[in-house]
C-alpha cells in the first residue's frame, strides 16, 4: 500500500482492463482534484463503465495503478477505497419487492452502519433527493426516475469523498432529468468529488468543470469544459471532432 500527500482526489496511472484478446481499456492516465466534477464523455463501448468498475473496485485492472485520497487501491488499500468511494451504477441496483427506506438500511448494512447513525444517514439521504416522504412505499410502485433518485441516496450512505456516477439520468423524463441534476449540483456545492458519465453534452457542459473525451478505450482529450467550447463553439462538436460521426454499438461486455 502506497501512500502520498496530494492535492488529488484520486489519481489514475496507466490503467488497462482486457475482455479476452479486446482491451476495453487502454492504459489511461488521468487525475481528479478534490471538490472538482469531472465527466467522462464517450460513445458506446468507449471503455467508460469498465473504467469505473475499476475506479470503484468492482474489477480488477490487468495493470495500472489506482490512488484515492493518495492511498494505493487493492491489497490493503482496498478497504479504504470503498470507503472513500461511493458508485451510482447504470443499472438500478435496488429491490422492488422492498420500501425505499429498507433498501438503504440493507445497504447501509452491507457498508458496517448500524443504530442511530445508519437511521440517521437513511433520512439524510432520503431527504436530499427528495424522497423522504416515500421512505415506506415499496420500490416497485416508483417511477423510473425516482428509482434513479434512490439509487443515488444508496451510494451516499456511507459519505464517501468521491462518487462514481455511470449516467445517472438515463432513460428518464425531463422533469427527473432536471431533479437528478439538482441532487448532484448540491453534492458539488458541498465538496463531494465527483466523477461523471454521461451522453447528454448539456448536462456536462452545466456540471462539469472539466472532461475527458474517451474513445476505443483511451483519453483523446483531458480539458475544462470553456477551453473546449472556445476551440469547438460548444462541447457537441467537440466530442464528434474527437470520436467521429459514425454509430456505434457496445460489443458485449465492453462498455
Amino acid at each position: 500500500m502506497a501512500s502520498v500527500t496530494t492535492g488529488n482526489m484520486l489519481e489514475v496511472m496507466n490503467l488497462t482492463r482486457r475482455y479476452g484478446a479486446r482491451v476495453a481499456v487502454d492504459c489511461i492516465s488521468f487525475n481528479v482534484q478534490r471538490g472538482e466534477c469531472v465527466g467522462l464523455l464517450g460513445p458506446n463501448g468507449a471503455g467508460k463503465t469498465s473504467t469505473l468498475a475499476m475506479l470503484s473496485g468492482i474489477a480488477a485492472a490487468d495493470s495500472g495503478q489506482i490512488l484515492v485520497s493518495g492511498v494505493e487501491a487493492g491489497g490493503a488499500g482496498m478497504l479504504a477505497l470503498k470507503r472513500s468511494v461511493g458508485l451510482v451504477p447504470q443499472d438500478l441496483a435496488l429491490f422492488d419487492e422492498l420500501s425505499a427506506r429498507f433498501n438503504l438500511e440493507l445497504f447501509g448494512g452491507l457498508q458496517g452502519l448500524s443504530g442511530p447513525v445508519l437511521e440517521e444517514r437513511v433520512l439524510s439521504s432520503l431527504t436530499l433527493v427528495g424522497l423522504a416522504e416515500r421512505a415506506g412505499d415499496l420500490v416497485k410502485t416508483f417511477s423510473g426516475g425516482m428509482k434513479r433518485r434512490l439509487n443515488i441516496a444508496g451510494a451516499l450512505l456511507h459519505d464517501p469523498e468521491l462518487m462514481l456516477l455511470d449516467e445517472p439520468t438515463v432513460g428518464v423524463d425531463p422533469q427527473s432529468r432536471n431533479a437528478i441534476f439538482d441532487n448532484l449540483e448540491v453534492l458539488k456545492r458541498g465538496g463531494k468529488t465527483l466523477l461523471y458519465t454521461t451522453h447528454y453534452m448539456g448536462e456536462a457542459e452545466r456540471l462539469c468543470d472539466r472532461v475527458l473525451i474517451m474513445d476505443h478505450g483511451r483519453i483523446l482529450a483531458d480539458a475544462p469544459v470553456q477551453r473546449l467550447k472556445a476551440d469547438h463553439g460548444n462541447l457537441e462538436q467537440a466530442f464528434l471532432h474527437l470520436t467521429g460521426r459514425d454509430l456505434r454499438d457496445a460489443e458485449e461486455g465492453v462498455k
